[in-house]
């Protein structure tokens, strides 16, 4: 009777450390998903003096304003319109340092950054490697500006619009969106996930 409570009671610790480990790399996998399915966008001022972070948000309006991101259907053709675009937004963001007497350099290119955990307004992007346009103004040794590109967030956080989670719904799925209104969940998994992942990859 004893040998058979035993076994019982190995085969139920066994069940649990199988569902848990089904359960953290599941989670792993949607936090791959998430980091693969957005572009960022990502503007880094010349300096932190309140001159170049004041440019930085102009520069932030008129690429915003200048609609260069369409309507995008996919992450593929986001980054593709973003390419195809590139000099257009180089000579809008130099356009804008021209009207206001500065004649900095400004480069820009589509890279994969990593990015610390991020709060944007009722959502939080996990820490991680993501695609992103890069705007750099001047040396681009200032604080910088993000947003979510694709999908469109970008504008209503630039504008301050009402809050409305319709766009978030529209493009992310039921786990993606639980991942980024309760990141506190996951922090854990997630730190666990990455280390494993880093190790694997060195």
């Amino acid at each position: 009777m004893k040998k058979s409570y035993g076994v019982l009671i190995a085969g139920l610790v066994a069940a649990i450390i199988i569902s848990n480990a089904c359960s953290f790399i599941r989670d792993g996998r949607n936090l791959e998903k998430l980091r693969h399915s957005v572009l960022r966008l990502h503007i880094l001022a010349n300096s932190d003096s309140e001159y170049d972070q004041n440019l930085k948000l102009m520069v932030r309006d008129a690429l915003l304003g200048a609609d260069f991101f369409g309507e995008s259907e996919s992450l593929e053709d986001a980054e593709n319109t973003a390419r195809e675009n590139l000099t257009q937004i180089i000579e809008t963001a130099e356009g804008v340092l021209s009207e206001n007497g500065c004649d900095m350099p400004v480069s820009a290119e589509i890279e994969d950054i990593y990015f610390d955990e991020r709060v944007y307004g009722d959502i939080t992007m996990p820490a991680g490697t993501y695609r992103a346009l890069r705007i750099n103004i001047g040396s681009a040794q200032g604080h910088n500006w993000w947003c979510v590109m694709y999908p469109p967030l970008c504008i209503p956080a630039a504008c301050e619009a009402d809050d409305d989670k319709q766009c978030e719904e529209n493009f992310f799925d039921e786990k993606e969106l639980d991942i980024m209104y309760k990141p506190q969940k996951y922090q854990v998994r997630f730190a666990v996930w990455d280390m494993i992942k880093s190790i694997k990859d060195d």
